[in-house]
């Protein structure tokens, strides 16, 4: 055969290789990040049944609650039922939504993530409003706050329960949406050449992060993440 035709069939064959490479490495990635995705959106579902539920739950045994409270009252058992009342209160936080931003995906993730936290004794501070309507997406808002949190609560979870806390703030800022999240850690983020770094895998790579700065470079957003000793802080801006 010609070696002028050989060539090019030789490189054309490498090219058939890499092209197949590539196409197997593409489905691999995709189906990882359906998986996750998937994970991620069960996940938040349940939590945000697990709140509800919670709540369907106590209004249902609060007509019993009445009567108690009546009956201590009726025996003038007033210490028993300051007791009853201060037991009654702590409860009732575990599971109060309070907090109504204005957008109801937002409503729903916060509460769900703000049950999850206080479930698992981690101080929240949360201060939140935003417009009723916001060009972000139901699933875009839900990952990357979901995410956020998420991150926030496996950093205090490596903490005792007196070091643990989680702020967060949210709110319009002039055209933006401006979401603030600060945690406490134990001090030992890891950093690379790009940023920080996933501590849940050996490798660094979470998908997590990956997931929030995708959906900030969809939006042409700005984002900053700092940490100072045991304190953990990332900072959004989406144009509206």
């Amino acid at each position: 055969m010609n070696l002028f035709l050989i060539i090019p069939l030789a490189a054309a064959g490498t090219a058939a290789v890499l092209a197949g490479i590539q196409r197997f490495i593409r489905r691999s990635v995709e189906r990882q990040i359906t998986g996750y995705q998937n994970d991620l959106t069960s996940r938040h579902c349940e939590e945000v049944e697990n709140m509800y539920r919670q709540t369907r739950g106590w209004r249902h045994d609060f007509k019993n609650h009445l009567q108690t409270m009546q009956a201590y009252l009726e025996m003038n058992q007033i210490q028993q039922l300051e007791h009853y009342i201060h037991e009654l209160a702590e409860d009732y936080n575990k599971v109060d939504i309070s907090l109504k931003t204005g957008n109801t995906m937002l409503d729903a993730i916060l509460n769900s993530k703000l049950s999850m936290l206080r479930a698992k004794e981690i101080p929240v501070d949360a201060t939140a409003s935003v417009p009723d309507a916001l060009p972000v997406t139901d699933v875009d808002l839900s990952v990357m706050i979901g995410n956020l949190l998420d991150n926030a609560m496996d950093a205090c979870m490596k903490l005792p329960p007196q070091e643990r806390f989680v702020r967060i703030y949210i709110a319009k800022v002039k055209e933006n949406l401006y979401l603030y999240v600060m945690n406490s850690t134990d001090g030992r983020c890891r950093k690379g050449l790009s940023g920080y770094l996933s501590t849940k895998s050996d490798d660094g790579h979470g998908y997590g992060l990956w997931r929030i700065d995708k959906v900030i470079r969809k939006y042409k957003g700005y984002c900053c993440r700092q940490d100072e000793g045991n304190v953990f802080a990332t900072e959004i801006l989406l144009p509206l």
